[in-house]
């Protein structure tokens, strides 16, 4: 009886370990902080307000860590490259947690919104901007194509 009642208990016991592991559990890559670390390097604009991009659009940011400066590459304005420099700013906001803003080089004023930085990983990044809830951006890490940079001396 004691063999039985002991031979029970580790089937169970294997029973409940067994499917306590599902292979419906979905990884998820985990959330970094919002930190000029984190953020430093290329990032491309994936999508915009629910929307991708138009074929033949780009926008890359290069956010430089130590002087917390960025390079903005785009064509939204322009059918051409067009360079835009400036400085950016991580905050933190006690009701929506991290805050990036920024300015433009040559006195040209402050970026048009506040963005809330959300689902922050090695890979990609959510901007959804502090004064309107449907404008979001999603940032992907690519590497600027093969001329946006100058070539270094």
């Amino acid at each position: 009886m004691k063999n039985l009642l002991k031979r029970a208990f580790l089937a169970l016991m294997a029973l409940a370990v067994l499917t306590a592991c599902s292979d419906d559990d979905v990884y998820q890559e985990p959330t970094l902080d919002v930190t000029p670390n984190n953020i430093a390097g290329t990032w491309c604009l994936q999508s915009w307000s629910g929307g991708e991009m138009m074929e033949g659009s780009y926008v890359y940011i290069d956010f430089v860590r130590a002087d917390r400066t960025y390079t903005l590459y785009q064509n939204l304005d322009s059918q051409q490259l067009r360079t835009i420099t400036g400085s950016y700013y991580i905050e933190t906001d006690a009701e929506y947690g991290a805050v990036i803003r920024g300015n433009y080089d040559y006195g040209n004023g402050e970026w048009s919104h506040r963005y809330i930085v959300t689902d922050l990983t090695a890979e990609r990044m959510v901007w959804t901007a502090k004064d309107n809830a449907d404008d979001v951006s999603v940032y992907v890490r690519k590497e600027l194509p093969e001329g946006f940079k100058p070539a270094e001396e």
